[in-house]
């Protein structure tokens, strides 16, 4: 049996309704927080179960019966994604598959993917197979940076640097590949990253080429943006935390654009602008 960790989020979601075409939905079992969320699921015959990554004991029963399981990382602490690689082992499961970051290091400047190096290490010394997808930054990452600027006509953010924005679709889809094709896709992977590298500047430009009005990009430094974001009452922890993301692309630790995601899906990456164009407009 497969377990799709997560099935209520937008990866895990994606992933256990594309495994639907694949495998008798009797072979599916998913998990989440508030499993009554996923009843859609289960009406279709799919198992679904409650996990919390922060509550090891649901995890137990949650992963019984299976021979995979995927899990969808969550927050950025390796704590958590290793007591739900614990409970696969405990389930007997053959093989645990992770959802990674094209950026993971252990000297990232980003806690995230700093936390992704550290999983992966613990995926390598789990004595399972293990797959750990390192999946591109999230192109609906950077559409929630742009916060209101399809309206507001401003982007208004720290100084970044190039990211290869990549598309949930696209992901999910290697997920399921991953799953359903055994020995295609084995340890790390590499980056599973979007077509084209992208800052703000270049995202402004393609934000006034949907829109037909000018989106303009306005820097600001890492301090002002800091008071604006405490001012909306986000917590420090948080403040401090999307810094490091701003910190890790002027570095260039997401400036990667790599060939096998197109190779897997047999077609083009799913592109920032299509992403962009398909959110709802103000």
């Amino acid at each position: 049996m497969i377990i799709v960790t997560g099935a209520t989020g937008k990866l895990g979601r994606a992933v256990a309704e594309r495994l639907l075409d694949r495998v008798p939905a009797a072979e599916l079992a998913v998990t989440a927080r508030d499993p009554g969320q996923a009843r859609d699921l289960e009406a279709r015959g799919v198992q679904v179960r409650q996990a919390d990554f922060t509550q090891p004991a649901t995890l137990t029963s949650a992963f019984r019966g299976a021979s995979q399981v995927l899990i969808i990382s969550g927050p950025a602490d390796p704590a958590p994604h290793r007591a739900a690689i614990d409970a696969a082992r405990n389930a007997g499961a053959e093989r645990v598959l992770y959802t990674s970051h094209q950026g993971a290091s252990l000297h990232s400047r980003f806690a995230a993917t700093a936390a992704h190096a550290q999983t992966e290490e613990d995926l390598q010394a789990c004595g399972m197979a293990f797959t750990s997808l390192r999946n591109g930054f999230y192109a609906t990452s950077a559409v929630q940076f742009m916060g209101q600027a399809m309206s507001t006509g401003k982007i208004v953010l720290p100084e970044d640097g190039p990211v290869s924005w990549t598309a949930h679709s696209d992901l999910a889809e290697v997920a399921v590949i991953a799953l359903t094709e055994p020995g295609r896709l084995d340890g790390i992977t590499p980056p599973l990253t979007g077509p084209e590298m992208l800052d703000f500047t270049s995202i402004a430009r393609i934000a006034s080429e949907l829109t037909g009005r000018e989106i303009t990009r306005v820097t600001v430094s890492d301090d002002e943006w800091s008071g604006s974001m405490r001012s909306r009452g986000l917590p420090e922890a948080s403040v401090s935390f999307l810094l490091g993301a701003f910190a890790a692309s002027r570095s260039g630790e997401f400036a990667t654009v790599g060939p096998a995601l197109g190779q897997l899906l047999g077609h083009e990456p799913v592109s920032f602008r299509d992403v962009l164009a398909a959110m709802p407009r103000p």
